[in-house]
């Protein structure tokens, strides 16, 4: 068995996206947004789920442009050109069609930034008509209620994933979202939780060892009470730590951790040439594929059965490539 295979996916995973992102012609100019990287590269292990709130409300393509008027926290959708208020369109449409995706069974959404009805951050909110100057804290009326609506889906922008470090977070979370629901599926017994746990504890550590010994503290509790409610408390904190940003100091105490199962089996050079690779990592000399690369190397000739288990040897498929830039 090669380094967590048990976290690799059984087909393609569902994720939604904002229409235009895949190249169809649904802008309100009548153009798209096609970007390849979400298209051929993550197409090749995401079926996409394609989503156009404006078109979906009766909208054409082109259409007039639409912006968000007023306050920040309740804002009106508006063509401004002539007026047209598509705010109560959008909502109802948003409450119908969240409930459709629900039942879809995605695990992720990458929306268009700037979008009146698909940005999640910092789109502009006009305090009131023509030649007035907007803010940039609000969201689009589509993106607010799908956050709302599926508050444990991992969600981004598309502009944002530019940011390798965020790109990386982005696409662990949804293979990790996808891990938790596969197990969901299993009817599993309290047994199966502590097994989950400790499949998931390297991956844990290196986003938030506050978050992976509340979670322990979760499991311990998985024998006595309502398991169902159990499982709903774990499976809403695993993914919430997940959204804590990895960082080098974190993922180096975890090739260090991991490194100690092979005090017995290694010789000594080896493991000091680990532990110089595991520093240079620590201070962005490399980056995190070099050590993990090695450690990988030394466990499939000296197999540990618990470390092999762990998902943060292979959160996501390597082709990839995303630790070749954290």
């Amino acid at each position: 068995m090669s380094p967590g295979a048990p976290s690799d996916p059984q087909g393609k995973i569902r994720v939604g996206i904002s229409s235009c992102l895949l190249g169809e012609n649904v802008r309100f100019d009548g153009g798209h947004k096609r970007e390849p990287y979400l298209v051929e590269t993550l197409g090749r292990w995401f079926e996409w789920v394609p989503v156009c709130p404006e078109m979906e409300i009766g909208l054409g393509a082109p259409r007039e442009s639409l912006r968000l008027i007023g306050n920040a926290a309740d804002p009106r959708l508006v063509a401004p050109a002539s007026g047209s208020d598509h705010t109560l369109a959008m909502k109802s449409y948003a409450q119908a069609r969240l409930k459709q995706l629900a039942e879809a069974g995605l695990h992720g959404y990458v929306l268009k930034k700037d979008s009146p009805t698909c940005g999640l951050f910092r789109v502009r909110v006009y305090p009131g008509g023509k030649g007035t100057t907007p803010a940039r804290d609000g969201v689009g009326l589509f993106a607010k209620a799908l956050v709302e609506e599926l508050p444990e889906l991992p969600v981004e922008e598309e502009g944002r994933l530019n940011d390798m470090p965020l790109r990386e977070n982005f696409i662990e979370r949804v293979f990790a979202h996808r891990r938790w629901t596969d197990f969901l599926a299993k009817r599993p017994r309290a047994k199966d939780l502590v097994a989950f746990h400790a499949a998931e504890k390297m991956t844990l550590l290196a986003h938030s060892p506050e978050g992976q010994r509340e979670l322990g503290r979760i499991v311990a509790r998985a024998g006595r009470g309502d398991f169902g409610k159990t499982l709903r408390e774990y499976g809403i904190a695993f993914l919430e730590v997940l959204r804590h940003r990895a960082t080098a100091r974190k993922h180096a105490n975890v090739l260090e951790h991991l490194l100690g199962f092979l005090k017995e089996t290694v010789d000594s050079g080896s493991r000091r040439e680990l532990s110089e690779r595991i520093a240079e990592y620590r201070t962005g000399l490399v980056p995190l594929v070099v050590p993990l690369t090695l450690l990988n190397h030394h466990f499939r000739r000296n197999p540990v059965d618990w470390v092999l288990s762990q998902s943060y040897l292979r959160p996501y498929p390597a082709e990839l490539m995303l630790r070749n830039h954290v």
